[in-house]
């Protein structure tokens, strides 16, 4: 049925025979792809105050689908050509792709570094609410707990917070409920025998382009994008570009992390390696405001997240079986 295919049963042969270590390798790829990104992002819109997130966002899909697209080209990879097919059986990943891209961006300029990793963490339980509801996982008690050790440090560290922006927090708690929905209906849309890995990053990406082109004119952001001072600045460029190509690696390694994990798993691996960003915030931010609350709750979240990292890796956060009802999460499959 074509070379895409076979390619895809090799992938998953591969995972099959050694799941322990493919399942480490995509999240410490996925958690290093995140964190680079991010300390550029926050630069780009906060160190040199770029005004155009969206436009930031247009260069990062643009970046995707010709990477992919030359590697197509050159059977680097390998994803369905178009057919009219195609939009049923990505919806309503490309509505959600855009929200989660933009929501993040225009949230990561509101807030300090740390409060921002912290506010994200809430992306976990809706992650876990929408498996339960989307794909009817159920998970054991102790994965539960961890969760919520999570959720609970995230409450103490934002009730502390003393830059309060509620601009900030809207934007990224949006972003949170766009970030558990793409996680969740990736995981569910890249089925080998369907678009794949790269057909689900190569469609969104080609699908959502345009329209976010013209919004980005409507509103002015590209006017003021391409009015910028710093275009003209090297190191400015240097990274603008770093930032288009590592969007790129974010959504490839976010797609083979949950390829190869769970979507819930993914989420949680953003949350620990915001460990790092947190203390490089406070360290060399510049916009950390220091309360003992905050700290307290920061420590509080990294010690759930470890936690559940150290359950998933014994292999404890796979979905309960019907003989562990009783220490399982209890749920409705829809």
């Amino acid at each position: 049925m074509s070379a895409g295919l076979a390619a895809e049963e090799e992938e998953a042969d591969a995972a099959a025979a050694s799941p322990a270590l493919a399942r480490v390798l995509s999240a410490l790829f996925y958690g290093t792809c995140s964190f680079l990104t991010l300390l550029v992002n926050k630069a780009l819109l906060s160190a040199y105050s770029f005004p155009s997130p969206m436009f930031l966002g247009i260069g990062q899909m643009a970046a995707t689908i010709l990477i992919l697209y030359v590697s197509k080209l050159n059977k680097i990879v390998h994803f369905p050509d178009f057919d009219k097919s195609i939009p049923m059986k990505l919806f309503p990943l490309p509505l959600i792709y855009v929200g989660n891209h933009l929501s993040g961006l225009s949230s990561i300029s509101k807030l300090s570094l740390p409060m921002f990793t912290v506010l994200r963490k809430f992306t976990i339980p809706l992650t876990l609410l929408l498996e339960i509801i989307i794909l009817g996982k159920r998970y054991p008690l102790n994965i539960i707990v961890s969760i919520f050790a999570i959720i609970f440090g995230a409450f103490i560290a934002a009730g502390s917070d003393l830059s309060f922006s509620l601009e900030g927090y809207i934007f990224v708690l949006v972003n949170d409920i766009f970030t558990a929905a793409n996680g969740v209906y990736t995981k569910q849309k890249i089925d080998p025998k369907e678009l794949g890995k790269y057909g689900v990053l190569f469609y969104n990406a080609c699908f959502m382009v345009i329209p976010t082109v013209i919004i980005s004119f409507s509103t002015g952001d590209l006017q003021q994008a391409t009015h910028f001072q710093h275009w003209t600045n090297c190191l400015f460029v240097f990274q603008f570009i770093l930032s288009c190509l590592l969007g790129f690696l974010l959504m490839y390694s976010t797609v083979l992390c949950s390829h190869y994990n769970s979507a819930l798993t993914t989420t949680v691996v953003g949350a620990i390696k915001n460990i790092s960003i947190a203390y490089i915030g406070m360290l060399i931010g510049g916009d950390y405001i220091f309360s003992m609350l905050n700290f307290i709750g920061l420590n509080i979240c990294i010690a759930g997240g470890l936690r559940y990292s150290f359950l998933t890796l014994r292999g404890n956060s796979k979905p309960a079986q019907p003989g562990d009802e009783e220490n399982a999460f209890p749920v409705s499959k829809s």
